[in-house]
């Protein structure tokens, strides 16, 4: 019984093999932050770059563990919780420092700004003309005349702000925009 146990918990390993389970999860873990953070916010819809990777880590930790009898419990359990350390860890920095947060999370880009379409923003951020068609259409324009600005968020949404039907500014406030892209927006 108690046999069944260690090999159920720790297989053939010992406890020092906790230093390489470290050093696995740290490389892999800001190794796929960095890729997730370069195919930028499109691939993880709703969620955070960051939040997307906790999510894949710890069903990817989870899962092996759970089916497969030569990883023990132990060793995931630990990877488990430094996936979660990191992550949480990840999360202060990014709540306390702006360049954390561009870093991490990215920044808000004008694609659009009075109705113009800025071609070079979409192509290096991965949006095509037809995508953009489709997240104003999602938002209820119907030309492009009605809008003010359209702004990519890191986690790949749109957001628009219109003009009313009678030419006024409508939903736009100078607030809700990045201080440096609107001043990039006013240079245009």
């Amino acid at each position: 019984m108690l046999e069944e146990l260690r090999r159920i918990l720790m297989h053939d390993q010992d406890f020092s093999f906790a230093l390489e389970i470290l050093f696995r999860t740290t490389i892999v873990y800001f190794y796929t932050l960095m890729l997730m953070r370069w195919l930028g916010g499109r691939t993880v819809a709703q969620l955070s770059i960051v939040e997307f990777l906790l999510v894949i880590a710890i069903g990817s930790a989870v899962g092996d563990s759970l089916f497969y009898d030569d990883v023990p419990l132990l060793p995931a359990m630990f990877a488990i919780l430094l996936v979660s350390v990191y992550n949480k860890a990840l999360d202060k920095a990014i709540l306390s420092s702006k360049f954390m947060s561009r870093l991490f999370e990215g920044r808000p880009r004008i694609v659009i700004t009075d109705g113009q379409v800025h071609d070079d923003r979409l192509v290096r951020q991965g949006i095509g003309m037809d995508e953009l068609y489709s997240k104003l259409r999602q938002a209820g324009v119907e030309d492009l005349a009605q809008v003010k600005f359209a702004i990519l968020e890191p986690n790949g949404g749109l957001s628009v702000l219109t003009r009313d039907g009678r030419g006024s500014e409508g939903l736009y406030r100078s607030p809700a925009l990045p201080g440096d892209e609107m001043v990039w927006a006013e240079r245009r």
